[in-house]
């Protein structure tokens, strides 16, 4: 069960349907963003999804999935292929400037719903990218 749920987030999200991401995640989710500030709750994160899709456009490659055979805890690697749209606070200027950054995301779920979500890339390779 946690790998359909995990499979349907990543789908939503490369399909650009932010609404089925949302109705995966808890009320009070706990969003762990990359070198950045805990969110907590649905509305944070809807907020942050918003704030992604007006900045970046992007689409998640070689996607594997791992789960516990619990179901408590998922973890995915990935290969991200994006394009910097609009400006972000503290990062280069966005110019349309094209990239490729492997990541990852781990995940607790609880009753069927992705209770907690962290997620790592390298943003120094990133900003190399961007900048070049």
């Amino acid at each position: 069960m946690s790998h359909d749920i995990i499979a349907r987030y990543f789908d939503a999200f490369n399909a650009g349907h932010t609404e089925t991401m949302l109705a995966l995640v808890s009320d009070d989710v706990a969003h762990h963003v990359n070198q950045g500030d805990l969110r907590l709750g649905r509305e944070k994160f809807a907020e942050f999804c918003a704030q992604m899709g007006s900045s970046y456009r992007e689409t998640l490659h070689d996607l594997v999935i791992f789960t516990t055979p619990d179901g408590t805890r998922a973890a995915a690697e990935y290969l991200v292929t994006g394009e910097y749209l609009q400006s972000d606070p503290g990062l280069p200027e966005a110019r349309g400037q094209r990239y490729t950054l492997p990541a990852g995301s781990f995940f607790e779920l609880v009753d069927g719903r992705i209770t907690r979500i962290t997620t790592y890339y390298n943003l120094a390779d990133w900003i190399r990218q961007v900048s070049a």
